[in-house]
């Protein structure tokens, strides 16, 4: 009988990763601080149409997977047939091997549909077959999901224009997953293009009922809409980043480079950095009087195939990690608010892995003692979230700060089965601990604090932090 790939000490190399996971991390509930799940799917709870609507609908991980295997975009996010583009998947996935997306692939099988078969050509339809059937149970929706894999607070990913209807929905219908909105005003300093900047402030205004003819109502209207999310449960905000803007500015110049931008006119690249840095700072304050956590969330260059772009538009896979030198300016945008007493909690996540050790050092510089990990160093993200990229995160948080403070784990996905790398992410954690112990490099006797160290980063220490 061939021995299952995912089995339960699935990463975990030696007798004490397999205690600190079996015991500890891997009974604990998962806080999903972070994650780009559409809040209508959770509300409505409707059953998935088919596996291949659920995996390939839009993660993008995966479309790119494809494409590099020289799969045609028909298959992709094309018109070809739900079997048609799993089956194309299953033709990629033997292609994957020590991509994340191997050993993604097979933990969803293994924990939503209990199928340890691994996936290839041959065993495609089978396996097709099986998830389509077990798709059609009451207890395979959006929130059957969310309770198999025992989630306690979702996060999503929400525009201050965006009335929240269905965060209000889920929040009277009994579910047992706390679902939470984030704030993401990314658009609100967005002003690169003109045209599409007063198009969404056009949007934004509505949404608030504040007509938006000044630098000054901006932030008044930003306020207000701010006000309503933290009515409607909000206590986060994300701000994505291609780079930290920092760029001092006066009120007269912020008036007039405002007015240029509302006239629909371009400004230069200097003007544009005096914006954005102003509406950043101010919406910095309005995170840090409502007591919220804020992330950042930088290094990408954005839609880097124009050709791509046109045809499938932005989240589709063209994305990539962008090369910035930032310390200057994130180290003078973080003394700003510092200086000024408006510092909330603040997570930066850094995409350029070269980042890592800067980044972990530069948050050490505002500790202030306030509360445990006030700046957090965040989880490796995006091109990051495999077992070396999470390994160097927490390796770089290690040396030039406290691991025992992290607060572990998200996402950061569109899909209901993405549960699974929050097991991932502990079993590297316990592995990581684990071969220190057996190295020497911490004592065997403390493996009682070693062992907390784990709850805490795995649940305890997000749901301290958070508030939850």
């Amino acid at each position: 009988m061939t021995r299952p790939f995912i089995t339960p000490d699935f990463l975990l190399e030696n007798e004490t990763a397999r205690r600190l996971y079996h015991d500890h991390a891997g009974l604990l509930p998962i806080i999903d601080y972070h994650c780009h799940l559409s809040p209508r799917e959770i509300a409505e709870n409707r059953p998935f149409e088919s596996i291949t609507q659920l995996w390939l609908g839009g993660d993008h991980y995966k479309w790119r997977a494809m494409r590099a295997n020289g799969i045609p975009e028909r298959f992709i996010t094309g018109d070809a047939s739900p079997w048609e583009k799993f089956q194309k998947w299953a033709e990629t996935v033997p292609r994957t091997f020590r991509n994340p997306l191997y050993h993604w692939t097979h933990l969803e099988l293994s924990t939503a549909f209990g199928i340890d078969t691994v996936l290839n050509p041959a065993t495609a339809r089978e396996i097709y077959d099986r998830c389509n059937e077990m798709l059609s149970q009451p207890d395979m929706t959006p929130v059957g999901l969310m309770r198999r894999y025992n989630v306690e607070v979702v996060c999503t990913t929400d525009d201050p224009a965006d009335d929240l209807h269905f965060h209000h929905q889920i929040s009277q219908s009994g579910i047992t997953t706390k679902v939470l909105p984030t704030w993401r005003p990314d658009k609100a300093a967005n002003i690169g293009d003109p045209a599409a900047y007063n198009a969404y402030l056009d949007t934004l205004s509505d949404a608030a009922g504040i007509e938006i003819v000044s630098f000054d109502t901006l932030i008044d209207t930003l306020q207000r809409r701010h006000d309503y999310f933290h009515e409607s449960g909000c206590r986060l905000a994300d701000h994505g980043l291609t780079h930290f803007p920092y760029a001092e500015a006066t009120d007269t110049e912020l008036h007039r480079i405002f007015n240029t931008v509302r006239s629909g006119k371009a400004i230069d690249a200097g003007s544009s950095a005096k914006l954005q840095t102003a509406i950043l700072l101010r919406l910095c304050h309005m995170n840090h009087s409502r007591g919220w956590v804020q992330q950042f969330h930088f290094g990408p260059m954005r839609n880097v195939n124009t050709r791509a772009f046109r045809a499938l538009g932005p989240d589709t896979g063209f994305d990539t990690i962008g090369d910035y030198s930032g310390a200057t300016h994130i180290a003078a945008f973080l003394d700003r608010l510092e200086s000024d007493g408006h510092l909330a909690k603040s997570i930066l996540y850094n995409l350029n892995p070269a980042d890592n050790v800067w980044v972990a050092a530069m948050i050490a510089n505002f500790q202030d003692g306030s509360c445990p990990g006030k700046m957090q160093f965040g989880s490796a993200w995006w091109f990051n979230d495999h077992i070396s990229g999470m390994e160097d995160q927490m390796n770089a948080l290690s040396t030039q700060g406290l691991l025992s403070r992290f607060v572990g784990m998200l996402t950061d996905s569109r899909s209901f089965l993405s549960y699974p790398r929050h097991a991932y992410f502990r079993r590297i954690l316990c592995n990581l601990l684990a071969r220190d112990i057996e190295r020497g490099l911490i004592p065997a006797e403390e493996y009682d604090r070693v062992a907390a160290m784990v709850r805490d980063i795995s649940y305890f220490n997000a749901k301290n932090y958070f508030n939850f």
